[in-house]
């Protein structure tokens, strides 16, 4: 265990709250050959860049989509590219080069852009679900109601609010003391890992993080399953069988996303409630929940929603054509 004794000096404020000057992170520990799991997650950090860079330019570059629904897709893919540049970097700057102490003040901002984008990346899923539940359900008044103000204000509040609280969050970790081991159990500075390392009361710790579990993956969860339980509902009342199979098809890729980002999530924390999952195959798990998601939703979207394709083919036409204008 690593302590104050070991050559850390905490810091004193108001004799009150002790804090050390690093923190450690410990996540990793003694598995064989895992320098080539870094390696994978470089490629992953990569390939994200990539394809959520290329799918942001598609849709600033194609003007046809210019339209609320792909002001949402816009708003995923930049979270996306954000929560894997907050994360990964900086997980291969620690364990790929083994840089395992991180300043207690840079330690709490990791946390909070971490659990920030995650918590926006759910939102926005949440936000897509309401565009298919008014294109299906209501898409006579689809025009009138997903506008490009509106989509704007509903983003626009979930960052705001989102940012409030995972402030608070984080600002309720510095009235903690840290009299012993500085050992965060985890693959970044994890909210969880970190308050249980305190000598005084974490109650309401406990508490913050029951409130961020719920925010980022219950709440959300109960909003889309509400939102295609009802289109379900109004396509078995109203449709034919073939308006029902094209109705579900505007659905798929948003389907394979929410599958994407809460599964892992869900998975992960169902078998450390249930069995007594190793450590490090926990660390794994959630390491691969945070990350891979974020490359494959754009591939997807790229894939699976034929006005992303058709817009690809628009910029690939116009730039052969001018290429050959100006030979």
């Amino acid at each position: 265990m690593i302590t104050y004794k070991e050559g850390l000096l905490p810091s004193i404020l108001n004799a009150t709250f002790v804090r050390p000057a690093k923190f450690y992170i410990g996540g990793f520990y003694n598995i064989p050959h895992v320098k080539y799991y870094y390696v994978f997650l470089c490629f992953v950090y990569i390939m994200t860049v990539l394809s959520n860079g290329f799918l942001l330019s598609v849709i600033y570059l194609v003007k046809t989509l210019h339209t609320p629904k792909y002001i949402i897709v816009f708003n995923l893919a930049f979270t996306d590219l954000c929560g894997s540049t907050a994360l990964i970097p900086k997980l291969l700057d620690t364990f790929l080069f083994d840089r395992r102490y991180i300043v207690y003040e840079a330690c709490l901002s990791y946390l909070f852009f971490v659990f920030f984008f995650g918590s926006l990346q759910s939102w926005t899923l949440v936000t897509m679900a309401y565009d298919r539940l008014i294109a299906i359900c209501f898409p006579l008044r689809y025009n009138s109601i997903i506008t490009t103000p509106s989509v704007v204000a509903i983003l626009l509040f979930s960052w705001i609010s989102l940012l409030i609280v995972f402030a608070v969050l984080v600002g309720l970790l510095n009235r903690l003391s840290f009299c012993e081991s500085i050992v965060i159990q985890s693959f970044f500075c994890d909210h969880g890992p970190i308050y249980r390392l305190a000598c005084n009361d974490a109650s309401i710790n406990y508490i913050m993080s029951l409130v961020a579990f719920t925010i980022i993956v219950c709440i959300p969860l109960v909003l889309i399953a509400m939102s295609y339980v009802y289109i379900y509902i109004v396509l078995r009342k109203t449709t034919s069988r073939e308006e029902r199979r094209r109705a579900w098809k505007t659905c798929i890729s948003h389907l394979i996303l929410i599958a994407l980002f809460f599964l892992p999530y869900l998975g992960t924390n169902l078998a450390v409630l249930t069995s007594n999952i190793h450590p490090n195959a926990r660390i794994i798990n959630s390491s691969l929940s945070h990350t891979v998601p974020s490359l494959l939703n754009p591939i997807i979207y790229s894939l699976k929603t034929e006005e992303v394709v058709n817009a690809i083919r628009k910029l690939s036409k116009r730039k052969i054509i001018k290429n050959i204008t100006t030979k």
